[in-house]
């Protein structure tokens, strides 16, 4: 069994920045004024902190900590965007509790990499102040070209015993509806919602290059220490997305939540 928890290099996922961005800051549109000034929050799987800068902008006197458990994306985090009030520290989103109550719990594109976590929102929600936002966005692309020839490939006779389990499967995040139900149900009045961006993607082979910071990581962790099968499997995928005159449009669902705790 392959080593299934990735290896992040920051500067390869910050390659694509901008329009990674985009969803969290669609998200945090919609997260209501928070209950304390200076509000306390958390930034779970803040990556390379690049989105956890926004949370300081949008709330300058807020105490804010980027969680996460690359070793690699926290120490870009904390070269980059460490201050007075912002501050990173390592933690594993699976088994993350509150520690003291939070005025916003956020997550970016972080929990598909956790198995069940629909069931850790309990704990959190508990962690919230009254009038509390938890805020999550996930990619919802596992059916798309990019992810299905992937698992397709991870499948076949030549690297399924070199990478079965390594790749997350097309029920790794919910439907909106589901996150509705799930969060209304811990008594947070809810919005959610789903989001197709178009991406207009340049370069050679541009989509490989976006998921070789995201999706391809898993494989690329199994595979390291072999650099030859890491360029064949490589070669084997390249996800077929023709380029246009003007570029590659690659559409991507994202799926959205913001649950605010009753007061």
């Amino acid at each position: 069994m392959p080593d299934t928890t990735p290896v992040w290099d920051p500067a390869q996922y910050l390659r694509h920045a901008g329009h990674r961005t985009r969803p969290f800051t669609d998200l945090l549109a919609r997260v209501p004024d928070l209950p304390r000034d200076p509000a306390r929050i958390a930034d779970l799987g803040c990556g390379a902190g690049n989105v956890t800068a926004l949370l300081a902008a949008r709330w300058p006197t807020a105490r804010i900590t980027g969680y996460d458990h690359s070793p690699e994306m926290l120490d870009r985090a904390r070269a980059g965007h460490a201050g007075d009030r912002l501050d990173f520290a390592h933690a594993d989103v699976r088994t993350w509790t509150p520690r003291e109550p939070y005025d916003l719990i956020v997550s970016n594109a972080t929990l598909q990499w956790v198995p069940g976590h629909a069931e850790r929102f309990g704990e959190w929600i508990a962690g919230l102040t009254p009038g509390g936002t938890f805020a999550l966005q996930v990619p919802g692309n596992f059916d798309a070209p990019s992810h299905t020839l992937l698992r397709e490939l991870a499948a076949s006779s030549r690297w399924r015993a070199r990478l079965s389990g390594a790749l997350r499967h097309e029920e790794a995040v919910l439907r909106p509806e589901t996150y509705l139900e799930r969060l209304t149900a811990l008594g947070c009045a809810t919005d959610a919602w789903e989001t197709t961006y178009i991406h207009l993607l340049r370069g050679e082979d541009p989509v490989l290059d976006w998921v070789r910071g995201t999706a391809l990581r898993p494989v690329l962790t199994a595979l390291d220490g072999d650099p030859e099968a890491r360029e064949h499997f490589v070669a084997d995928y390249r996800a077929a997305y023709p380029a246009g005159p003007h570029g590659t449009p690659f559409p991507f669902r994202r799926v959205f939540a913001a649950a605010s705790k009753r007061s």
